[in-house]
């Protein structure tokens, strides 16, 4: 596995290449009315450096918040307060129906002068807002009867939450697509999402331990853990202060640490250019392929991905130390692969590792099948099951978002990853709250609903076929 320090240094060796290769001012060249993203050459490779070790180490502590705000530990928590799968799926679509703020968050962030000061103040109060479910379990936890009452408060916070953050989301994406050459965006985001990977390998096993060992109880040991998690992911938004910033008027990178541009002067704002980019993006093809892939394939996931958990934890009955190892696996797997696929994404492109990697990925629902409570299952089939999932998951997600950067037109990005991840948002939620109906009330209860989201999976891959990826030279 290459360290981060040799990839810092390619990525830095061959800026100047990239830059040129997109149509992108040098130092010498830049025009102060460019409205490229792309960073211009006026860091240096200590900063750029800087910039993608800082990155790497956001991702970290960004990881073990998402690790405890969602995911398996959530799952739990909610269960354990009597919550059904109806309500579990309500609570699954909440941060998708919250990407319906993405496009209105690319807006509000092509008025502001820095990439980072937007972030900060948007991720610093969302991730805080979990405080309050913390003081709640806290102060009412031990009272048996406001079960109904924790799990109104869990689904307002994540709300409040998760519609703040997504305000975030593709300013961010932005910014990083700025920072990180197209060429090696591969093998970059492989290791950074290994990085994360790695959190998720220790430390979810670990959280899981002290929730269920707890001496006052499971939920009241949700709310330490929750406490860890906050702090963790605003300890991740210091780590945004040594990352190159952004003027999203200018494209300009600033110097480290985080300073404020001055706007060009008779620059087009993105108030006036932003019904302009919507127009462009209904006339662009390709992307709209690539929207309709995206949609199908969110709807078809997420339709069964949130029950998994649920279906180990009631179904199956199994301790929450022993599911969360389970997902430690998926993570260990997906570690260890991100940064092949990463690299062979950097050779062959990302579209053909989602087409293969998909249709495996697509059969993998219907290996639940076969899963019990017998002793085959739960020492080897399950491990295998989470092993399979992890390492073809590490291929889905890295290859998604890097196809989605690649395919978006270098000007006004954010907007574009907005949009698309506001449809996606409501396919993904229409496919979970669709998902825990059809578990509660539907023919086949889980295992029906993973043979169908098996099926739905293969039919989402047919318009990836048609989408054209653009190849960059390596």
């Amino acid at each position: 596995m290459e360290d981060l320090g040799s990839v810092d240094a390619i990525a830095a060796k061959n800026l100047a290449e990239i830059a040129l290769m997109q149509g992108v001012p040098t130092v010498e060249q830049f025009k102060p009315k460019s409205r490229s993203l792309t960073v211009s050459l006026n860091a240096s490779k200590t900063q750029i450096r800087t910039s993608l070790k800082a990155s790497t180490l956001d991702g970290v502590f960004a990881a073990l918040f998402s690790n405890v705000t969602g995911g398996v530990l959530l799952t739990n928590f909610l269960l354990e307060l009597g919550a059904s799968p109806t309500e579990i799926g309500i609570l699954a679509s909440i941060p998708m129906v919250a990407n319906l703020m993405q496009p209105i968050g690319a807006y509000f962030s092509e008025q502001t002068t820095s990439r980072h000061d937007y972030c900060f103040w948007v991720y610093s109060i969302s991730r805080s807002l979990w405080v309050v479910l913390a003081i709640a379990i806290f102060l009412i936890g031990r009272n048996h009867t406001a079960s109904d009452s924790l799990i109104a408060i869990a689904l307002i916070v994540a709300i409040c939450s998760c519609f703040l953050g997504a305000l975030g989301s593709a300013p961010w994406l932005s910014w990083m697509a700025a920072i990180v050459p197209p060429a090696l965006r591969g093998r970059y985001f492989g290791l950074r999402n290994s990085a994360a990977n790695l959190t998720n390998l220790i430390s979810v096993p670990l959280l899981g331990l002290v929730i269920s060992k707890w001496q006052s109880g499971s939920i009241q040991g949700y709310s330490i853990v929750l406490i860890v998690g906050v702090v963790s992911g605003l300890i991740s938004l210091c780590f945004q202060n040594f990352i190159i910033d952004v003027n999203p008027q200018t494209g300009q990178g600033l110097s480290l640490p985080v300073v404020a541009a001055n706007i060009v002067p008779n620059q087009p704002t993105s108030q006036s250019l932003f019904q302009p980019i919507l127009l462009n993006f209904w006339q662009d093809a390709n992307f709209l392929k690539f929207l309709v892939y995206f949609n199908l394939w969110t709807f078809s996931v997420n339709l069964s991905a949130p029950f998994f958990n649920v279906y180990m934890l009631n179904d199956l009955a199994l301790d929450i130390s022993q599911v969360t190892l389970y997902n430690s696996l998926s993570a260990g797997a997906n570690l260890l692969l991100l940064m092949f696929w990463g690299k062979l994404a950097d050779r062959i492109g990302n579209r053909p590792i989602l087409i293969g990697v998909g249709i495996a990925f697509s059969l993998f629902p219907l290996l639940w099948l076969a899963t019990g409570t017998n002793q085959l299952s739960i020492w080897l089939w399950l491990p295998l099951l989470h092993l399979i999932a992890g390492g073809t998951a590490a291929a889905i997600d890295l290859c998604s978002n890097n196809l989605q950067i690649g395919i978006a037109p270098h000007r006004q990005q954010s907007t574009y990853f907005g949009v698309a991840a506001a449809f996606a948002g409501i396919s993904g939620a229409l496919g979970t709250t669709a998902g825990g109906f059809l578990a509660q009330f539907g023919y086949g209860g889980l295992l029906g609903l993973f043979a169908l989201s098996s099926v739905l999976r293969l039919g989402a891959l047919l318009p990836l076929i048609f989408v054209h990826e653009r190849q960059f030279s390596k």
